[in-house]
């Protein structure tokens, strides 16, 4: 098994692709700790390497956190690993369990204008937010106020404000006259 390994705009996270599916098209599954994790063997394991501070799970990648006391040059091999032992082995990213599932929130009459968000997201912002190791979910849209919530990568990053403002706000605002900002939650 050969996995690629990306660097990401978070200089903390590394996105890994084994070149299979990780998890079925338009799911993911983040984890901010061990205890999170009890439901992926997999993501429990790369939590035991030390300094290791989230991992996420994307289509066809996995994307890892680690804390910013330590070089990667340390931990790529004990993660490379974990991740080619746990699939070598014809385990899957997730154990059996529940899905995830994520509320939404916005005003019935606003409904066609949450769609065309959820469709310019889906189809442009989404694969953008996916090749830098990290998800972008819809969470709700109030008084021109659209909310999100970044996963993997994403989460932490540095640049992830510019991301909102630079390429979320202005792709959406563009398109969707009535989207004023992007907010976090």
């Amino acid at each position: 098994m050969f996995i690629q390994i990306e660097e990401t705009p978070n200089p903390n996270t590394l996105k890994f692709l084994p070149g299979f599916t990780i998890l079925d098209e338009g799911k993911n599954a983040d984890f901010a700790s061990i205890e999170e994790a009890k439901n992926s063997e997999l993501a429990e394991g790369l939590f035991k390497i030390e300094h290791i501070t989230r991992v996420f799970f994307g289509h066809d990648f996995i994307s890892v956190t680690k804390s910013n006391t330590i070089n990667w040059d340390v931990l790529k091999v004990e993660i490379l690993t974990t991740i080619m032992d746990h699939f070598t082995s014809g385990k899957k990213a997730l154990d059996a369990g529940e899905e995830i599932t994520y509320e939404e929130f916005f005003d019935e009459n606003d409904i066609e204008i949450v769609n065309r968000i959820k469709e310019l997201m889906e189809s442009y912002i989404k694969p953008a937010v996916a090749q830098d190791g990290g998800d972008i979910k819809f969470r709700g849209f109030k008084d021109g106020i659209v909310f999100v919530e970044l996963h993997g990568a994403c989460s932490g990053c540095p640049s992830a404000a510019s991301t909102l403002k630079g390429g979320v706000l202005n792709t959406l605002r563009y398109y969707i006259p009535e989207v004023v900002e992007v907010e976090t939650v």
